[in-house]
């Protein structure tokens, strides 16, 4: 995995655990917002003004917190407004790119790396090196690389530049969307992951439990309602859908979070399908890529073998979410 020491790339394999051999996942560092006029976000400083051209993200088709910002550029219609690097080369010391942007110069071995934007933006950084990135191209400094504050950022703070004016984080909706956003992450979006990097039997149970509590939940809620939290979709629905997408092609097997799959559960399977047909959507995904990126994950899968399966075409028939009703 790697991370930076005082601004320099080091290489380390070793995952972040606690002393019961439980994943810990280090919190994001750069917390800045890009908002309409350039005031202050909810954390961080001001200066990051919405402009067109201003601002590019650093990204990779197998991550699923950098899934949630390419789907709502796609939803937003931001393209033009934000650029976007996909990451495309192998993942030696950390994220790689085979094109630079602006005046970053590739490597000894020709490649552009994203510990190169962390430098330029804190010559001393220590931490994690991370996807999504969002880069302030006019003050070369890094703005946000925490997926669920960019998300915010492009329903909101793009207004002046995009034409779609649907908000997927509705105030009168927001303590409903914040408390299942939340239940969401810490059972199932982070939970697939404190399965598969456990260091104890004791983290992997625990992590498989609440993982499964939570497609159970899931699986109920939807029985009732169009979307997770009502009627109309939002923000809670796209944060959990790239991980519901990957579930079965990779956390089922490569995590180990195999009792159930997502295709098991009607309302899931159905619900999922609906999503991943939603206009624009299935162009934000790479099957093939992201069970590579996962599978290439030696410290996890040694052999490097990513599997055949599964079959993942049952994406594509129709979906019976029809039956309950939808505000828009």
């Amino acid at each position: 995995m790697g991370h930076m020491m005082n601004g320099k790339w080091v290489d380390d394999d070793r995952i972040t655990a606690d002393v019961r051999g439980a994943f810990v996942r280090a919190d994001s560092q750069f917390r800045s917002w890009v908002t309409d006029d350039g005031s202050a976000g909810p954390s961080g400083s001001d200066g990051f003004k919405a402009e067109p051209g201003r601002y590019h993200l650093f990204v990779s088709y197998n991550c699923p917190w950098a899934h949630r910002t390419i789907i709502f550029r796609k939803l937003k219609k931001l393209e033009d407004e934000v650029s976007m690097s996909l990451a495309d080369r192998p993942k030696t010391a950390g994220w790689a790119y085979s094109e630079t942007i602006d005046d970053f110069q590739p490597e000894k071995d020709g490649v552009f790396r994203l510990h190169q934007v962390y430098a330029a933006a804190d010559a001393n950084y220590t931490g994690k090196v991370t996807v999504p990135t969002l880069w302030d191209r006019e003050r070369r400094t890094i703005v946000n690389n925490e997926s669920s504050e960019i998300i915010r950022m492009f329903n909101s703070g793009f207004r002046t530049h995009t034409n779609v004016t649907y908000d997927f984080y509705p105030e009168e909706l927001r303590d409903e969307i914040d408390r299942i956003n939340d239940f969401v992450y810490g059972h199932f979006n982070n939970g697939v992951y404190r399965a598969g990097f456990a260091r104890s039997q004791e983290a992997y149970d625990e992590a498989v439990k609440k993982v499964l509590i939570c497609l159970d939940q899931m699986e109920q809620w939807l029985d009732e309602r169009r979307y997770l939290v009502g009627d109309r979709i939002t923000e809670a629905d796209w944060r959990a859908f790239p991980t519901l997408l990957r579930f079965d092609p990779v956390y089922h097997g490569h995590f180990k979070c195999n009792l159930r799959r997502v295709q098991d559960y009607p309302n899931l399977r159905n619900y999922l399908r609906e999503l991943y047909q939603w206009p624009g959507i299935k162009e934000t995904f790479d099957l093939q890529k992201t069970k590579s990126g996962y599978y290439g994950q030696r410290n996890i899968n040694p052999t490097g073998i990513v599997p055949i399966g599964p079959d993942m075409s049952h994406l594509e028939l129709p979906h019976d979410r029809e039956r309950l009703r939808a505000a828009v």
